[in-house]
Protein backbone atom coordinates (compact mmCIF):
# COMPACT_ATOMS: atom_id res chain seq x y z
CA UNK A 1 0.00 0.00 0.00
CA UNK A 2 3.02 2.63 0.58
CA UNK A 3 4.07 1.87 -2.87
CA UNK A 4 0.98 3.67 -4.10
CA UNK A 5 1.58 7.16 -2.66
CA UNK A 6 5.17 6.98 -3.37
CA UNK A 7 6.20 10.42 -4.67
CA UNK A 8 7.82 9.63 -8.14
CA UNK A 9 9.96 12.89 -9.13
CA UNK A 10 10.69 11.60 -12.84
CA UNK A 11 7.00 11.68 -13.32
CA UNK A 12 6.29 15.55 -12.51
CA UNK A 13 5.58 17.57 -15.91
CA UNK A 14 7.02 21.35 -16.15
CA UNK A 15 4.82 23.75 -18.10
CA UNK A 16 6.61 27.10 -19.46
CA UNK A 17 4.05 29.84 -18.65
CA UNK A 18 3.48 31.86 -21.49
CA UNK A 19 3.91 36.11 -20.74
CA UNK A 20 1.29 38.17 -20.52
CA UNK A 21 0.53 40.50 -23.51
CA UNK A 22 -1.46 43.12 -22.71
CA UNK A 23 1.32 43.62 -19.27
CA UNK A 24 4.24 43.31 -21.98
CA UNK A 25 2.26 46.35 -24.27
CA UNK A 26 1.57 48.50 -21.43
CA UNK A 27 5.27 48.43 -20.19
CA UNK A 28 6.59 48.83 -23.21
CA UNK A 29 4.23 51.81 -23.77
CA UNK A 30 5.40 53.11 -20.47
CA UNK A 31 8.92 53.23 -22.04
CA UNK A 32 8.20 54.89 -25.36
CA UNK A 33 6.76 57.72 -23.08
CA UNK A 34 9.47 57.02 -20.84
CA UNK A 35 12.05 57.98 -23.59
CA UNK A 36 9.73 60.95 -24.83
CA UNK A 37 10.13 62.60 -21.48
CA UNK A 38 13.53 62.27 -22.04
CA UNK A 39 14.34 63.31 -25.17
CA UNK A 40 12.49 66.36 -23.53
CA UNK A 41 15.57 67.15 -21.47
CA UNK A 42 18.60 69.70 -21.94
CA UNK A 43 21.87 68.01 -22.50
CA UNK A 44 22.82 68.86 -18.81
CA UNK A 45 19.69 66.66 -17.31
CA UNK A 46 20.89 64.03 -19.24
CA UNK A 47 24.12 63.65 -18.38
CA UNK A 48 23.04 63.66 -14.80
CA UNK A 49 21.33 60.74 -15.84
CA UNK A 50 24.14 58.63 -16.54
CA UNK A 51 22.44 56.93 -19.57
CA UNK A 52 24.17 53.92 -21.30
CA UNK A 53 25.91 55.77 -24.47
CA UNK A 54 23.91 53.87 -26.57
CA UNK A 55 20.85 55.40 -25.34
CA UNK A 56 22.24 58.33 -24.48
CA UNK A 57 23.04 59.35 -28.71
CA UNK A 58 19.71 58.01 -29.19
CA UNK A 59 18.13 60.58 -27.34
CA UNK A 60 20.19 63.25 -28.10
CA UNK A 61 19.65 62.51 -32.22
CA UNK A 62 15.31 62.11 -31.51
CA UNK A 63 15.77 65.27 -29.55
CA UNK A 64 16.15 67.27 -32.42
CA UNK A 65 13.95 65.29 -35.36
CA UNK A 66 10.44 66.57 -36.17
CA UNK A 67 7.45 64.56 -35.26
CA UNK A 68 7.39 61.92 -37.84
CA UNK A 69 7.89 58.51 -38.32
CA UNK A 70 11.52 58.27 -38.03
CA UNK A 71 10.74 60.05 -34.28
CA UNK A 72 8.93 57.44 -33.56
CA UNK A 73 10.36 54.84 -34.56
CA UNK A 74 14.15 56.10 -33.33
CA UNK A 75 11.99 56.30 -29.69
CA UNK A 76 10.69 52.35 -29.83
CA UNK A 77 14.21 51.84 -30.59
CA UNK A 78 14.95 53.54 -27.25
CA UNK A 79 12.08 52.09 -25.20
CA UNK A 80 13.72 48.52 -26.40
CA UNK A 81 17.08 49.26 -25.24
CA UNK A 82 15.62 50.58 -21.63
CA UNK A 83 13.65 47.75 -21.27
CA UNK A 84 17.17 45.92 -21.47
CA UNK A 85 18.58 47.55 -17.90
CA UNK A 86 17.54 48.48 -14.34
CA UNK A 87 15.81 51.80 -14.95
CA UNK A 88 15.56 52.36 -10.84
CA UNK A 89 18.58 54.33 -10.52
CA UNK A 90 17.50 56.54 -13.66
CA UNK A 91 13.55 56.93 -12.60
CA UNK A 92 14.64 58.28 -9.00
CA UNK A 93 17.40 60.67 -11.13
CA UNK A 94 13.98 61.75 -13.51
CA UNK A 95 11.96 62.37 -11.05
CA UNK A 96 14.81 64.55 -9.16
CA UNK A 97 14.69 66.59 -12.48
CA UNK A 98 10.95 67.26 -12.76
CA UNK A 99 10.79 68.19 -8.83
CA UNK A 100 13.22 71.06 -9.46
CA UNK A 101 11.37 72.29 -12.45
CA UNK A 102 8.08 72.17 -10.50
CA UNK A 103 10.19 74.40 -7.70
CA UNK A 104 11.62 76.53 -9.99
CA UNK A 105 8.42 77.51 -11.69
CA UNK A 106 6.79 78.07 -8.25
CA UNK A 107 9.68 80.04 -7.16
CA UNK A 108 9.20 81.75 -10.34
CA UNK A 109 5.70 82.89 -9.73
CA UNK A 110 6.28 83.74 -5.86
CA UNK A 111 9.34 86.40 -7.25
CA UNK A 112 6.95 87.50 -9.89
CA UNK A 113 4.00 88.37 -7.76
CA UNK A 114 6.50 90.51 -5.22
CA UNK A 115 8.23 92.31 -8.22
CA UNK A 116 4.56 93.39 -9.00
CA UNK A 117 3.68 94.11 -5.99
CA UNK A 118 6.15 96.19 -4.38
CA UNK A 119 5.69 97.94 -8.16
CA UNK A 120 1.98 98.90 -7.54
CA UNK A 121 2.52 98.98 -3.57
CA UNK A 122 5.95 101.01 -3.15
CA UNK A 123 6.61 101.09 0.74
CA UNK A 124 4.11 99.28 1.88
CA UNK A 125 5.09 96.23 -0.03
CA UNK A 126 8.70 96.96 0.83
CA UNK A 127 7.99 96.78 4.33
CA UNK A 128 6.10 93.30 4.55
CA UNK A 129 9.10 91.79 1.94
CA UNK A 130 11.42 92.88 4.56
CA UNK A 131 10.00 91.58 7.43
CA UNK A 132 10.18 88.21 5.43
CA UNK A 133 13.43 88.68 4.10
CA UNK A 134 15.38 90.54 6.95
CA UNK A 135 19.24 90.33 5.04
CA UNK A 136 17.64 92.42 1.72
CA UNK A 137 19.27 95.42 0.67
CA UNK A 138 16.58 98.10 1.58
CA UNK A 139 18.17 101.10 -0.45
CA UNK A 140 18.76 99.02 -3.85
CA UNK A 141 15.32 97.76 -3.47
CA UNK A 142 13.50 100.78 -3.04
CA UNK A 143 15.58 102.61 -5.56
CA UNK A 144 14.71 99.38 -7.95
CA UNK A 145 11.00 100.23 -7.23
CA UNK A 146 11.34 104.07 -7.72
CA UNK A 147 12.86 103.19 -10.84
CA UNK A 148 10.40 100.42 -12.51
CA UNK A 149 7.57 102.73 -11.08
CA UNK A 150 8.71 105.95 -13.21
CA UNK A 151 8.99 103.37 -16.39
CA UNK A 152 6.05 102.12 -16.17
CA UNK A 153 4.31 105.76 -16.02
CA UNK A 154 6.79 107.00 -18.62
CA UNK A 155 5.63 104.06 -20.48
CA UNK A 156 9.54 103.08 -21.36
CA UNK A 157 11.01 99.28 -21.13
CA UNK A 158 10.69 97.84 -18.23
CA UNK A 159 14.54 97.98 -17.17
CA UNK A 160 14.23 98.19 -13.97
CA UNK A 161 11.68 95.91 -12.94
CA UNK A 162 13.73 93.02 -14.72
CA UNK A 163 16.73 93.92 -12.01
CA UNK A 164 14.40 93.77 -9.51
CA UNK A 165 12.92 90.62 -10.76
CA UNK A 166 16.76 89.46 -10.84
CA UNK A 167 17.46 91.28 -7.42
CA UNK A 168 14.35 89.19 -5.51
CA UNK A 169 15.18 86.00 -7.39
CA UNK A 170 18.94 85.87 -5.99
CA UNK A 171 16.78 86.88 -2.53
CA UNK A 172 14.66 83.96 -2.86
CA UNK A 173 17.24 81.59 -3.98
CA UNK A 174 19.57 82.74 -0.85
CA UNK A 175 16.48 82.38 1.36
CA UNK A 176 16.34 78.88 0.16
CA UNK A 177 19.97 77.66 0.12
CA UNK A 178 20.15 78.35 3.76
CA UNK A 179 16.84 76.56 4.70
CA UNK A 180 18.44 73.53 2.95
CA UNK A 181 21.63 74.20 4.74
CA UNK A 182 20.15 73.97 8.24
CA UNK A 183 18.27 71.04 7.34
CA UNK A 184 21.13 69.42 6.37
CA UNK A 185 22.93 70.66 9.62
CA UNK A 186 20.28 68.41 11.75
CA UNK A 187 20.91 65.65 13.52
CA UNK A 188 19.27 62.46 12.10
CA UNK A 189 17.84 60.04 13.93
CA UNK A 190 18.78 56.92 12.13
Amino acid sequence: MSEEYEYDDEAEEYYAIRPNKTQIKKDMAALFVLSEELSELSSSQLATLELPEVINKAVVEVSGMPHKSARKRLLKFIAGKLNKIDLEAILEKLARIKNQSAHAVREHHIVERWRDRLISEGNDALADLLDEQPQADRQLLRQLIRNAQKEAEAGKPPKSSRLLYRRLKELFQLDDEQDESEYEDEPSDH
